[in-house]
């Protein structure tokens, strides 16, 4: 249960984001030396401009004439691009649109690279334009003067850019929207689409009755099939993106989360719960991106399981194990999501339940704040304001997890006496992996 960070632990290649200044016609600066060519004559520059202006055009309009006209190229890349514009044609688009950079135009025999800026904005999702770099051939047509796109895949550029396609990029995808939810699904997928809305619909509800920070209350979510997409993500935590069962990552200046395929069909109160997990990564946004990771983590768990009965609030087996080998510390950043990463979860979860516990609901909103101001240090914030320290965190939440789970443990000179309200079931929902 993890999502990517705007931090220096942040995904910093998802989307692989180019966001310029609104004088800037595109991405300057990312060809690499010597590949630029001199200024493009006008007709060709102009050419090509029109012939970006006219696609995205024809998408925006939904006019399959025109974006056909507006092909060139194999058989193979035509069918290609008519799925992809059917894909593009059901996203709610309040912006589309290319800009480029004359001065990334490079011959290449008979046609023309360039690199292109793709700015979408999604009506209702996304706050700004989510603006994409990519790399486009033309060709004239003959006698016509007009350009054609002729391919959109430059694989060499592309791994040097690290640039990472959207599901609609990758193949045909089913779009279905629901109340402040967008899902992206694949034919299968789709299949179930209604419960996975649902599912959201309640976590948005849920998530913004606990979440103290205003946020849109609207997310897009990808729920495919084909873990392409997934596969595709780089630096997420554990370094294998096909152990997480779901991964919330920014995009432009919002947040979305994408799911395993093997979490898709799964309709049961697991999925609910890792889906407002992922929805907390979403609502809280850039107020965590400072925060220690096991804060970040352990607020997401606590706010997903809290429209469950505490015997339902079920813990992985190595958080009970760990708790009963006690643990030293809370895990620093670079540790999280190691092969301990299940226990780093519960143990992280259950330190929230402490600062909860002990000072109030309010108490890990205030905790978030004051350990995601520039600069703090969270030893003297954790001294000064709520006098503890990560090592008593941890030993209290290891004393919590054994009260709840296996019964009140005999008291320590440096375990004081006390339990929780909740009663020592062992509950039936084991949280999932995710990513945050």
């Amino acid at each position: 249960m993890s999502s990517t960070r705007r931090s220096a632990r942040t995904l910093a290649v998802l989307l692989a984001l180019c966001l310029t200044g609104a004088a800037l016609v595109g991405c300057t600066g990312d060809d690499d030396p010597g590949e630029t060519s001199a200024e493009a004559p006008a007709d060709i520059s102009g050419a090509i401009r029109d012939a970006l202006d006219a696609r995205a055009a024809a998408v925006r309009r939904g006019d399959p004439d025109a974006f056909t006209r507006s092909l060139g190229g194999r058989r193979a890349f035509r069918e290609q691009q008519q799925t992809w514009y059917a894909n593009l044609t059901q996203l709610p688009l309040a912006h589309f649109r290319y800009r480029y950079d004359p001065r990334s135009l490079v011959r290449d025999g008979d046609g023309y690279w360039v690199t292109v800026d793709e700015v979408m904005q999604l009506d209702g999702y996304d706050a700004a334009p989510v603006v994409s770099p990519d790399r486009f051939r033309f060709v004239a047509r003959p006698g016509s003067g007009r350009m054609r796109l002729t391919s959109v895949t430059d694989e060499e550029w592309e791994s040097a850019h690290r640039l990472h396609p959207q599901p609609w990029d990758l193949g045909p995808v089913e779009v279905r929207a629901g109340a402040g939810v967008l899902g992206i699904f694949d034919a299968e997928s789709a299949r179930g689409a209604g419960s996975l809305l649902a599912s959201v619909e309640a976590g948005i509800s849920d998530v913004s009755a606990w979440v103290p920070y205003d946020w849109s209350r609207t997310v897009v979510v990808y729920a495919l099939t084909d873990p392409a997409f997934l596969n595709s993500l780089e630096d997420v935590p554990g370094d294998d993106p096909g152990d997480l069962d779901a991964v919330s990552f920014p995009a432009g200046d919002g947040t979305r989360f994408v799911l395993n395929p093997r979490v898709v069909t799964d309709h049961g109160p697991g999925r609910d719960r890792l889906v407002r997990h992922e929805l907390t990564h979403v609502a809280v946004g850039s107020h965590d991106d400072l925060a220690p990771v096991w804060l970040s983590e352990g607020l997401a768990e606590w706010v997903s399981v809290r429209p469950l009965a505490p015997e339902d609030r079920r813990l992985p087996d190595a958080a009970l194990k760990a708790a009963e080998s006690g643990a030293a510390d809370l895990p620093d950043d670079d540790s999280f999501n190691d092969e301990d990463s299940q226990a780093h979860y519960g143990l992280a979860w259950w330190a929230v339940e402490y600062v909860a516990d002990s000072y109030g609901d309010e108490a890990p909103w205030l905790l978030l704040d004051a350990l995601g101001a520039p600069g703090a240090d969270a030893d003297a914030v954790l001294r000064d304001q709520f006098a503890t320290s990560t090592r008593d965190l941890a030993q209290q939440a290891d004393r919590m997890i054994l009260a709840t789970y296996v019964g009140s443990p005999e008291p320590t000179d440096e375990t004081p006496d006390e339990s929780p309200d909740e009663p020592a079931q062992t509950p039936t929902d084991e949280p999932t992996d995710a990513a945050s």
